[in-house]
């Protein structure tokens, strides 16, 4: 396989459509094998298939109701072109994250639309997490406890992950030749 390939737009948006349809036949498949609530082991404790509906954001998060949310992804998706458009032919993996990100925006998005809210089904006990309340400066922190992970789906999975290789592409490239030349230039004696 050719890495020109990997530079054309619409293996980009392949990308994105292939997420949107694994999200959405993975949703559909629990939506009418499962009721709400329920559970079925996996890995023991340690992985579930639990069907909940997330009225949130990703992960369970809750700052606001479905139109901010949906609000929020259209932002995202709007973004996540304008940045996909304004990369270089070469920053594969930011492209690559891109098209994962829009994949998870618009499958999330189109949950909002059909149930008002998110279908969310993996169900991992990865690690807990325990910070106790603290005080910084005049912040009263009233402390953190997570004993099982936030139930989440592909959707989520995708814009992680995606947004994961954006950093990393960051971290990858090289210095640009301006930065290089600037760096070299000696002061005068």
């Amino acid at each position: 396989m050719s890495n020109k390939l990997f530079t054309q737009p619409y293996s980009f948006f392949g990308i994105t459509f292939l997420v949107i349809f694994l999200d959405q036949l993975s949703k559909t498949i629990i939506f009418h094998s499962l009721f709400l609530g329920q559970s079925i082991p996996v890995l023991d404790e340690f992985f579930k298939i639990t069907y909940i509906l997330n009225p949130g954001g990703a992960f369970g998060t809750k700052l606001g109701g479905n139109n901010l949310y949906s609000l929020l992804s259209l932002i995202a998706i709007v973004l996540t072109f304008i940045f996909f458009f304004q990369a270089k032919k070469d920053q594969v993996l930011i492209k690559t994250g891109l098209a994962l990100i829009l994949g998870g925006a618009i499958g999330n998005l189109i949950d909002r639309f059909r149930f008002g809210q998110v279908v969310d089904f993996l169900d991992f006990d990865f690690f807990n997490i325990s910070i106790p309340e603290f005080k910084l400066g005049f912040i009263n922190f009233p402390g953190f406890h997570l004993d099982r992970w936030p139930v989440f789906n592909i959707a989520d999975s995708s814009v992680t992950c995606g947004a994961i290789l954006i950093i990393l592409q960051m971290f990858l490239s090289p210095k640009k030749p301006a930065e290089t030349a600037v760096e070299n230039v000696q002061p005068p004696i």
